[in-house]
């Protein structure tokens, strides 16, 4: 049966309604949306991406009009879990978009690829992806300029991703801007999946190096990533994590006065 959006539980957590799902029920989602040729678009969450969307009125606006909010860091998942989800684990994007390429080449979607730090780089993931996933159709790629586009080049990405009769745009800009990117061509565009996978890109071609499993699985991949990224990532990790922690935790206390005060009612 075609699962819709809407057939998956959802819980607010910092104001946005994370899906409480794992890759196979969002995969399903997807598969889903392209067999009713449903238009939305998914974005898979970690902190940072959250964290903005609290200060940045455009990150919020795209949160709010997408389809499935997939919670991509443990951190997320931790929280949830402890605002009473029964999370197993993350969505996390790279892995989403490994498995969902090779669903696509089992199904037949066409895949598009928007994103990659260099032409030369996307051309790298192509060639990953066609060696990883047997058959897999990729219907179009295309390496933005690192500047914003004017409005007939963003015309002209419409005009070819929609002549390439995409059913699955991944787009891996690096949050915020691909959740923005997307609420933004949403409305543009006529494939019927848009998905932002962050890192998958450089990831899945084999350019950057991911933590190892055992990191991944005990919420420790930012203490690897900060490893390989010092100057880029402190900052963001200094700002954003302790105030994710905070916010959590009043929402928390929040919420438990909250389960109290209706208790003591009855």
């Amino acid at each position: 049966m075609s699962v819709r959006p809407a057939d998956v539980p959802t819980r607010e957590l910092l104001g946005v309604p994370f899906a409480l799902t794992d890759y196979e029920g969002a995969m399903d989602v997807l598969d889903g949306m392209i067999e009713r040729r449903e238009r939305g678009f998914a974005c898979a969450l970690a902190v940072h991406a959250l964290m903005v969307s609290r200060h940045d009125p455009e990150m919020s606006a795209a949160l709010g009009a997408a389809t499935l909010r997939l919670p991509d860091g443990k951190p997320i998942v931790w929280a949830l879990n402890a605002l009473g989800a029964e999370l197993r684990d993350r969505v996390y994007g790279p892995e989403l978009m490994r498995r969902y390429c090779l669903r696509a080449a089992q199904m037949g979607h066409r895949v598009w690829l928007y994103g990659g730090a260099t032409p030369s780089a996307l051309e790298s993931l192509e060639r990953a992806l066609r060696r990883d996933a047997p058959g897999i159709v990729i219907a179009g790629a295309h390496s933005p300029p690192h500047r914003p586009l004017s409005a007939e080049e963003e015309a002209q990405v419409c005009a070819r991703i929609d002549a390439d009769r995409a059913d699955v745009v991944f787009v891996g800009l690096g949050a915020p801007k691909q959740e923005k990117w997307m609420a933004r061509m949403r409305p543009r565009l006529e494939a019927p999946v848009l998905v932002g996978v962050g890192a998958a890109f450089d990831f899945l071609a084999g350019l950057k190096r991911q933590a190892p499993p055992w990191m991944q699985s005990r919420g420790l991949e930012w203490a690897f990533r900060l490893s390989q990224e010092p100057l880029r990532l402190l900052p963001r990790y200094l700002r954003y994590n302790p105030a994710f922690v905070a916010a959590v935790a009043r929402q928390y206390a929040r919420e438990r006065r909250g389960r109290s005060a209706r208790q003591g009612r009855r």
